[in-house]
């Protein structure tokens, strides 16, 4: 970018910080809390189907509890259902589910931090990460980005949409399933002396 300075010639113009693409100052995440597949269907904007496909194909598995069998429900941790949200905004632009798959293992490499500071770019075709509004610029003037996806947008958008929804700890699982066992457990002793 540039401008013209007092003698009429071209100046180059500092680009500001990108602000609401590159926002920082995200809540810190509860490792330990994680949402039912219709909870992460609803703040993703998914169908049941979908998600089930692609957790079973790899593309976005839950972190919290895979499924185990029969009757387990996996827990989908709140960057699962972020990460959930941005595949379906590039399925929705057009973009390949192979190009989606390689996006989203990038995606998985970074922190939580990083997470926030991307902008993901697509020409429709292809998908490009961008951490800094030169790099976003550079890409438009060079003609290959038609749509961005603000990362630290859509981290908003998920957390203001699971504030309402409910959430589930593993520690409370835990002790439930230590308290049904030791009811199992007396109930057996019961048994055996009566």
């Amino acid at each position: 970018m540039s401008s013209t300075d007092d003698t009429g010639r071209r100046a180059p113009v500092k680009v500001a910080a990108q602000g609401v693409l590159f926002e920082s100052d995200l809540p810190e995440l509860d490792e330990d809390a994680g949402y039912r597949g219709p909870t992460a269907c609803r703040a993703a904007g998914i169908t049941y189907r979908q998600l089930d496909y692609w957790a079973r194909t790899g593309l976005v598995e839950p972190s919290v509890r895979t499924a185990t069998g029969s009757g387990t429900q996996r827990l989908y941790g709140f960057r699962d259902v972020l990460v959930l949200k941005v595949v379906k905004r590039l399925l929705d632009t057009g973009v390949s589910l192979q190009q989606i798959r390689i996006a989203v293992s990038s995606l998985r490499e970074r922190g939580v931090e990083d997470l926030a500071q991307i902008t993901l770019m697509s020409d429709g075709a292809s998908v490009y990460e961008c951490t800094s509004s030169d790099e976003v610029i550079d890409l438009l003037q060079g003609g290959q980005g038609v749509f961005g996806i603000a990362v630290g947008r859509v981290w908003r958008e998920v957390e203001g949409d699971l504030a309402h929804l409910p959430t589930e700890r593993l520690e409370a699982e835990a002790a439930e399933a230590a308290v049904s066992a030791s009811d199992e457990l007396s109930l057996r002793r019961k048994r055996r002396i009566g």
